[in-house]
């Protein structure tokens, strides 16, 4: 038996907004389809030179009831940054809750707009406690 990654799937209310902070994450656009008949638009976005590593957005056009209000059901996205204190200086610049900060140097969580939980996690060994993360509290849940 073989098996092969394919995608992760979440379903997200506003489009735009969440294509906007999947993009501060630094994902690009990687293919997109307009079903018509369907009436939903699939993009999906993956790290630069990573395209088999994508996130699909489902977009459902007439809205959809059957989002969850907690996006928890399926655990979280995670990605490997270069340097988790810029990342997050970046995110949190841009309007983006740092919920679990990385005050390890190591290891991040925020929320994209549709509450999906996003964990980041510092490429190689961690880096040396700095601030102002080593101050910051956990905001909500991750």
């Amino acid at each position: 038996m073989t098996i092969r990654y394919l995608h992760t799937m979440v379903r997200v209310l506003d489009l735009e907004k969440s294509m906007a902070f999947y993009r501060l994450l630094g994902l690009e656009e990687t293919r997109r389809t307009d079903n018509e008949g369907g009436r939903f638009t699939l993009v999906f976005l993956a790290p630069p030179g990573q395209p088999e590593c994508p996130v699909e957005l489902t977009f459902n056009w007439d809205g959809d009831d059957g989002l969850p209000s907690d996006s928890r059901h399926f655990g979280h996205l995670a990605y490997e940054v270069d340097d988790i204190y810029a990342t997050c200086a970046h995110l949190e610049a841009n309007g983006v809750v740092i919920n679990r900060p990385p005050r390890d140097g190591r290891m991040a969580f925020v929320r994209s707009p549709d509450n999906v939980s996003i964990e980041l996690l510092q490429k190689g060994g961690a880096l040396p406690p700095a601030e102002p993360w080593s101050s910051k509290q956990n905001i909500g849940h991750w």
